[in-house]
């Protein structure tokens, strides 16, 4: 397997796999200023519209785990190809659905999709990239999949102007269809000789053999657990901020899709940081960086959560805590990919996997006894502590040059 250290990436290798990076916001930010009005609309109680997120969530974490050693099986661009069609299917069959029942087993589908354009995305720049290259990729990729948290929330509210949430489960059928004419464009990365043979054992072995892999595995827990607290602002945040019993100046809508949009934005300038610096600095002193700073922004939000009633007092720090997200993919996904070479598939859906896990068990567990602003903070700040917590391992845990 070749990897390379260019130093010029094709934009339209990085608009095309960036695109397909984003299936996880688009599959979730989109639909996050009209989860009220789903849960009002089907009659069921805001915990089970929240639910609609974990599923999806799980589904994400599941497809990855399944398509990622499938991938390193037959290669990469025909799993991606249906993986991607499927979900512009089930995006497209949630607008009909007639019932929560219905809609949580059509999001559960879609997630499962979904985590192939994750999964094989990640697995891509690992067959064409190394070191501190990839760091570079991943962070350019994330300027293009940043947008998608930009755009989701802004799009989503502006739609229900004019539509329910119906209208914005087709709009994302519609951008489904998108992304898999880009997944079109995309040419096979894993040649026939690199592709590893075996059923389910060599893949149970395979997965063990990642797992117990150090240099995968503190950096994959330590995005696993930061990106947890940005999950946790979108499950919650659009209750929260939005709640003018609980907070004074309780945003509307279109107020709470801008905000969370200019969250967006902080991901994509931090991204673009990473990629200037990365090579200068090396992608652990990048995460390093990121772990900090969300920890700060973490105890900053619980204590404005805990002496204002005031939505305004909690938005620069979460703005600092989402953008904070374009510090730890690309350097985190680096690190834990960097030695794994043809098992890129399976790491790639190790790490994802993590990921989609914690984000879809911690907010609902969380929000048992109701969503508030303290509560919303104090999840944050356990995920972000842990984060800090095992980031000293990832400090102590050499890891090494690529392998093919």
């Amino acid at each position: 397997m070749n990897v390379t250290t260019p130093a010029r990436v094709p934009l339209g290798r990085v608009l095309a796999l960036g695109g397909l990076s984003s299936f996880g916001p688009l599959a979730l930010d989109l639909n996050l200023p009209a989860l009220p009005q789903l849960a009002e609309d089907l009659r069921v109680p805001v915990a089970y519209a929240q639910l609609s997120l974990s599923v999806c969530m799980i589904g994400l974490a599941l497809g990855q785990l399944l398509v990622g050693p499938l991938a390193d099986r037959v290669g990469r661009r025909r799993p991606l190809l249906i993986g991607v069609a499927l979900f512009a299917v089930t995006a497209g069959l949630c607008a009909l659905a007639p019932s929560i029942q219905v809609l949580l087993v059509l999001r559960l589908l879609g997630g499962l999709a979904g985590g192939a354009g994750l999964v094989i995305a990640r697995a891509m720049v690992r067959d064409l990239y190394g070191g501190a290259a990839a760091a570079r990729v991943f962070a350019l990729l994330m300027l293009v999949s940043g947008t998608a948290p930009i755009v989701g929330p802004v799009l989503g509210g502006q739609l229900l102007r004019v539509t329910d949430w119906r209208g914005v489960f087709a709009v994302l059928a519609l951008i489904g269809a998108v992304l898999f004419a880009a997944a079109l464009t995309q040419r096979e990365t894993l040649p026939a000789a690199d592709r590893r043979a075996g059923g389910l054992r060599a893949t149970a072995v395979a997965l063990g053999d990642v797992l117990v892999d150090r240099t995968f595995l503190m950096p994959a827990l330590v995005q696993g657990l930061g990106m947890c607290a940005m999950f946790t602002y979108i499950a919650m945040g659009s209750f929260v901020l939005q709640d003018g019993r609980a907070l004074d100046g309780a945003l509307n809508p279109q107020t709470y899709s801008a905000v969370f949009a200019l969250n967006g934005l902080g991901i994509v300038l931090a991204g673009r940081v990473s990629a200037a610096v990365v090579g200068r600095v090396g992608p652990r002193r990048l995460l390093g960086v990121g772990v900090v700073l969300a920890l700060v922004a973490a105890l900053t939000l619980l204590a404005e959560a805990l002496a204002s009633r005031s939505v305004w007092a909690l938005l620069v720090p979460l703005l600092v805590l989402v953008s904070c997200t374009g510090l730890f993919m690309p350097n985190a996904t680096a690190l834990a990919l960097a030695g794994q070479g043809g098992r890129a598939g399976t790491a790639s859906a190790l790490l994802g996997l993590l990921q989609f896990t914690f984000a879809a068990a911690v907010p609902p567990l969380a929000s048992l006894r109701g969503v508030t602003a303290t509560v919303m903070a104090v999840t944050i700040l356990a995920t972000a502590l842990a984060a800090a917590l095992v980031f000293l391992a990832v400090l102590r845990t050499r890891v090494p040059a690529p392998v093919d």
